[in-house]
Parts: C-alpha cells; structure tokens; sequence
C-alpha cells in the first residue's frame, strides 16, 4: 500500500472537485463516498489527538496521554451541574467532553469538504499554507472488521465487547485486558446546534500512544489519507469563495458568539487575494 497522498487546492471549486467521487455509489446511485474531512491551518500539523497534544510546547507527543483517566473522572465530578442528565453510555461522555473542550483521544471531522476548509482559512492573519484532510473511513471499517457505516456509541460499545474490552474505562486502562488496535468513525448524538450544523464526526482510536497517521501506516493504509494543501497564495480566494457559498461562523456556530465572530472576520481589512493565473 502507499503512502499519504498529497494533491493542491487553488479554489473552491479544486476542492469540490477533488473529493467527488469518479463514479456512482452502487448501492445509491449517486456521487458519494465514505469520507470525512478535517480543516487545520497549519500545513505540517500531524493529526493528533488534544490527548496526544496535552502538556508545554516542549513535551513530546503523547507523553501525558496516560493521564486520560483522570482527566475523564474530573470532567464527569464536576460537569454533573450542568447536565441535564448524565448519558446512558460512557462514550456518549466522552463525546460531550470532547465537544467541550476536554483533552481526550478523539479526532474531529466534519463529513463536509466545506466546513473543513473554513477551519484550514477562518484566519486570514496567519501565513503559510493550510490544509484539508481527507479519510476513507470506508477503507478503515473494511479492514479492521467494522460495520460499513458509520458506528453510533452503542454500536462502538457492541464492538468493544465483541473485541474482549468491557467498557470504556478497560480500554482507559490498558492493564485490564489485552487491546486490538483498530480506529473506527463515531457519529456523535445530537447534543446541540452546533455539532449538527458542522457535520461533525469522530474518529475513534484504541491506540493512544501513535498518531493517526503511524497507526494507519503500521496498517498498511497511508494511501486512506490525502492532505489537499491550500497554497498561503490561494487562501484569501478560498476564504471568499466559502463566505460565497455561506459557510461562515454564523452558519457554524449558531449563536451570538457565532455572529460576532463572522463579523469581526468579515469586515477586517485583508489584502485583496492574487488573481487566478
């Protein structure tokens, strides 16, 4: 299998076209695939976890991830305020926390190549290129034995089960039971407008001590993923094409939050973007 690929994004239209698939779903008939999307503005940024990233600059990768099971016991003692009710299943906690703002091992994605790319541009301040990726989560569920859609908490759990891990907490703890690597696609509940209106997705890893990208090439599937690079050069145009379309703060964070966030990106003075040529 190969590696990473890489391909390069000048517009919107690049992007939209890169991703759609070459011919039609069998079972549908239309142009889709089973792929997610993930926009960072940074262009040589790993895909790693705010697991993996906890801790100073200085610190390797992963070194505070065995603190994971403080980290989700202290998020569930003093989140109890300011929940309605506590979840039926400890993944759907996980999912909660992550969403806002814990350190845990998953990985956002959005199943839109648009959302993405609002979060690879919504800085226009920053140089250097960014970059969307992309997963074939499809190829990952293949390999690894999953159900070809994309797993609901309880599905994950089922599948937990069905590999030796009891709960959640067993895979916390590794010293419990003997863990499959594998990395799955999670599909969040609706817990608020936000997470809907981004088209939101996890991935979900066993392994907590290797990024996405050395879990998936000790697999033999680098090639699952793409980096599309949006040139520094082509950001503005990109940037304008989304406002174009109305993929915005406004649209994405549906809250005053989310207005004020679009108007102070909006209407901040920017160098008009380099023509097409």
């Amino acid at each position: 299998m190969g590696g990473i690929q890489e391909i390069r994004i000048r517009t919107l239209g690049d992007l939209v076209e890169a991703v759609t698939p070459d011919r039609p779903d069998p079972q549908s008939g239309r142009l889709r695939e089973r792929a997610v999307y993930r926009g960072v503005p940074v262009a040589d940024c790993s895909l790693l976890t705010s697991l993996d990233r906890l801790g100073t600059p200085e610190l390797p990768p992963h070194s505070k991830s065995h603190l994971e099971a403080h980290l989700l016991r202290n998020f569930i003692r003093y989140s109890r305020p300011h929940l309605a009710a506590l979840p039926e299943r400890d993944l759907e906690l996980l999912v909660i926390a992550q969403h806002h703002g814990l350190p845990t091992r998953l990985l956002d994605w959005t199943h839109s190549p648009l959302v993405a790319a609002h979060f690879a541009t919504k800085n226009e301040d920053r140089s250097g290129d960014r970059v969307v990726w992309r997963l074939d989560w499809g190829r990952l569920h293949d390999h690894y034995g999953l159900p070809p859609l994309a797993l609901l908490s309880s599905d994950l759990q089922t599948v937990l089960r069905e590999r030796g891990i009891a709960s959640l907490w067993n895979l916390i703890d590794p010293g419990t039971c003997e863990v499959e690597t594998f990395v799955a696609l999670l599909e969040p509940p609706a817990i608020d407008q936000r997470i809907m209106a981004q088209s939101a997705a996890f991935t979900f890893s066993t392994d907590r001590t290797r990024s996405l990208q050395q879990v998936l090439a000790a697999a033999g599937l680098g090639d699952s993923l793409t980096r599309c690079v949006i040139p520094a050069r082509a950001v503005q145009r990109v940037r304008d094409q989304l406002d174009l379309c109305g993929i915005s703060e406004r649209r994405l964070f549906p809250d005053l939050d989310g207005v004020a966030a679009e108007m102070r990106r909006y209407y901040a003075a920017t160098a008009p973007p380099e023509p097409r040529g």
